[in-house]
């Protein structure tokens, strides 16, 4: 297997203010050399900072390592170490290669990305994989508020492509949602689906107090504890019963709770009709 170019990014410093590291990314250092990169300017509060400034860069050396199901990472690498939790919009419009974070990073990770791949060994804030349109994020730890949601002032949300959080997200995670995938491992906030309008968001740990205000469409499946049914979700009797062994083999592959899923169909819950909405509500083992 030949070697995949890429750079490793590591922070030498604690920014001040925060970086606005947008537009850094794997595709495009590849074609560079370490001193390119050392000279490419960054937003670090209201003035400008050259890379070289804040991070040591490295080249990583070595063969492409598998991801499972066998498959090389996609394209070249980015690696990031340290504290990052000020530097913001890291992958931002990421449409391939493989984007590395060993640390904890600031707001709008993944901002509108269209392929690739990000993974953190450590915490996002918020916005994390906003308006994403595809590729695949993954986080460790926790994730803020407006995770897979619309930014301020945007009508749509989540776009396709699949968000992994292994920790606990924040409120509004999957406002105004319109495609894609979210998998949940920890707890969610109060306005988890808040005005989802599709794709698909699977949860095992406990939702908040208004977990699918507003949703039109789109599917929420409940691996773990079982939140109470709203009085604007009915109970139906349709036969889902082969949509059911799909989707719960799809999810089955990200571990945990999602691994042991029941077979029998869940019993499911139809709404919000407060807004005459059609969205899903998938409660295994629940009768």
């Amino acid at each position: 297997m030949s070697a995949t170019p890429g750079w490793c990014l590591r922070l030498k410093v604690q920014p001040e203010f925060r970086v606005d590291f947008g537009g850094v990314l794997p595709l495009r250092l590849a074609a560079m050399t370490a001193d390119e990169i050392a000279r490419l300017p960054l937003r670090h509060g209201n003035d400008m900072q050259a890379m070289g400034a804040l991070f040591d860069i490295m080249p990583v050396e070595g063969a492409a390592a598998a991801v499972p199901g066998g498959q090389a990472e996609p394209g070249p690498q980015l690696r990031l170490e340290g504290d990052l939790s000020r530097v913001d919009a890291i992958g931002q419009g990421l449409e391939g290669g493989m984007l590395r974070v060993d640390g904890d990073v600031g707001d709008r990770l993944g901002l509108a990305m269209r392929g690739g791949e990000i993974r953190v060994r450590g915490r996002a804030g918020e916005l994390a994989g906003c308006e994403m349109a595809g590729g695949r994020i993954e986080v460790a730890g926790d994730v803020g508020d407006f995770a897979a949601a619309a930014r301020p002032g945007s009508m749509d949300g989540m776009r396709g492509g699949t968000l992994i959080v292994h920790g606990n997200v924040g409120a509004r995670c999957g406002d105004r949602m319109r495609r894609g995938t979210v998998v949940l491992h920890g707890d969610a906030g109060d306005f988890l689906a808040s005005r989802m309008v599709a794709g698909t968001i699977a949860v095992a740990g406990r939702v908040g107090a208004h977990c699918g205000y507003g949703m039109r469409r789109g599917t929420l499946v409940f691996a773990g504890p079982q939140p109470p049914a709203p009085p604007t979700f009915v109970a139906t009797q349709h036969d889902i019963a082969v949509f059911w062994a799909l989707l719960r083999r799809s999810l089955a592959y990200h571990g945990g709770l999602f691994a042991s899923l029941p077979a029998p169909a869940p019993r499911r819950l139809v709404g919000d009709l407060a807004v005459d909405g059609k969205g899903e509500w998938l409660l295994p083992g629940s009768g």
